[in-house]
């Protein structure tokens, strides 16, 4: 009986330990991520502690795991404590995730081999694939206020130009502006580059680059300049107002020529009182001895007694012409200044002063002559 009871305490003791293997077997698979809670972590820590790796795991399955899914690591009861992704309760790496860490070897091979791509050296490609060097002769001389390009053109074609000591016939030849001597009738040309400049010319200065005379004019606000500069238009003497000073010459033509009308903006002092209909008269057009001028534009801009200052608009370039129609409505001008010439405004430069035009201003110039 009492073996027989041993035997049974046996068996039953033998039976509590196989359950209890079976159940540790059941823990153990539990403990392996299902696929859906799998981390794929790469450079991990191969030999982290067990809390980390059981923290790893309890994010993971907080992660990816389904509601009420199984507990791995250190939150399985009873269970061995497993690493992030780690099989058979082994802490830290080993895990199927983990990538092995590549050489340091394997590195350095990689990049030799792209330093040997990148320091290869560069292929020179002939010159008939790339940019043509050089600017067209003809685009070189009107820069040079040689007149237009079509002028250039037919200074070419009566063999006027040499580059070089060489007489050019034909089109399109290129040149360099900085190295090659380039003559016209036998004179050295300047080609420099573009430059743009606005002056406020006050009262008494003469509208030329020069006066024998001796009178102040033009060139006295640029003596300093070693480029060629010259006027584009004129004012008359006791005008105010302003003018634009260039070294491109096909500009300063279109700007001058009838053809595009550019519009030039007037403050005129007059005295009244005038009549309503002094504007339409001017708008319709006052005949004067060469023949009928009309303004494109009229407002009184102000009004203090008998004074009145008055704006007028217009796109013809006669000489005098402001005076003269104003004068011949019976309104004779006691002070002119020109405040805009085409889009270009005088603002508040003082009198006297000279600026350079901003690329802005000088895209504007160009798009109103068709440049």
């Amino acid at each position: 009986m009492r073996s027989s009871g041993r035997n049974s305490s046996g068996g039953g003791r033998g039976n509590y330990r196989g359950a209890g293997n079976k159940r540790d077997e059941k823990q153990q698979r539990a403990g392996r991520p299902r696929p859906e809670e799998r981390r794929y972590d790469v450079g991990g820590s191969a030999g982290g502690d067990e809390r980390r790796g059981s923290t790893g795991a309890r994010g993971a399955a907080a992660r990816g795991g389904a509601k009420g899914g199984p507990r791995t690591g250190a939150g399985a009861k009873g269970g061995p404590r497993t690493g992030a992704g780690g099989k058979g309760g082994r802490p830290g790496g080993g895990g199927r995730g983990q990538a092995p860490a590549r050489p340091r070897e394997y590195d350095a091979g990689i990049e030799e081999r792209n330093r040997a791509r990148h320091d290869k050296p560069r292929i020179k490609t002939p010159k008939t694939f790339g940019e043509q060097e050089g600017e067209r002769l003809q685009k070189v001389l009107a820069r040079a206020g040689m007149g237009s390009r079509r002028a250039c053109e037919e200074l070419i074609d009566q063999g006027r130009v040499e580059v070089n000591g060489r007489i050019v016939m034909e089109q399109g030849v290129r040149v360099d502006p900085e190295k090659d001597e380039i003559k016209v009738d036998g004179l050295t040309v300047a080609t420099q580059s573009y430059l743009f400049f606005a002056l406020n010319k006050p009262a008494g200065v003469v509208s030329t680059m020069e006066d024998p005379d001796g009178r102040q004019c033009l060139g006295d606000y640029v003596t300093n300049r070693e480029t060629r500069l010259f006027h584009v238009g004129r004012l008359d003497t006791e005008t105010e107002g302003i003018i634009l000073l260039t070294n491109h010459g096909e500009l300063a033509h279109r700007l001058t020529h009838p053809r595009y009308g550019v519009t030039k903006t007037y403050l005129a002092a007059i005295q009244g009182p005038l009549p309503r209909d002094l504007g339409k008269r001017l708008k319709d057009g006052i005949p004067l001895e060469d023949g009928y001028a009309r303004a494109d534009h009229f407002r009184v801009v102000e009004n203090t007694g008998k004074n009145y200052l008055v704006e007028v608009s217009l796109h013809e370039g006669r000489k005098h012409i402001v005076r003269r129609m104003l004068a011949e409505a019976g309104f004779p001008v006691d002070k002119l200044v020109r405040t805009h010439f085409g889009p270009i405004a005088l603002g508040d430069q003082k009198s006297g002063w000279l600026r350079r035009m901003t690329n802005t201003e000088v895209g504007m110039l160009m798009r109103e002559v068709d440049l």
